[in-house]
């Protein structure tokens, strides 16, 4: 028998799914806040997507998150915010107001964190 090449039959087949988790939080600004300036909001003063206070800001999932700051129904660019994650007196959301600008009093602020939940099922087959 001549010398040949062996090898396996094997087909596989992955299935990845990312389930997204997204948390909304809404404030509506208490004072105007003209730049250069930061506004910081604390975690208790955010309300939910039910309406009832807001008692944590979620952890951010490292390399499967992300979040968006809006005012006046308007994305902000990332650079203007701060996101630090947890509960009252911990967690908030600073929001640098460059020299020029302002947040009117009663400006809606509206945080959306998104935390996607990666899975993966491979099947092999011989």
């Amino acid at each position: 028998m001549p010398l040949q090449i062996m090898k396996l039959a094997i087909a596989a087949t992955t299935t990845v799914t990312a389930s997204p988790t997204v948390s909304r939080f809404f404030y509506a600004a208490t004072t105007t806040t003209t730049g250069a300036a930061t506004l910081t909001i604390d975690a208790a003063d955010f309300f939910g997507d039910t309406g009832g206070a807001a008692t944590a800001l979620p952890a951010l999932a490292t390399d499967n998150s992300y979040y968006n700051v809006y005012i006046n129904g308007v994305l902000q660019m990332a650079g203007l915010s701060t996101y630090t994650p947890g509960a009252t007196g911990v967690g908030s959301l600073a929001i640098t107001v460059p020299a020029g600008s302002s947040v009117l009093t009663g400006s809606p602020i509206v945080l959306e964190v998104v935390n996607f939940a990666p899975d993966s099922d491979t099947d092999v087959q011989t």
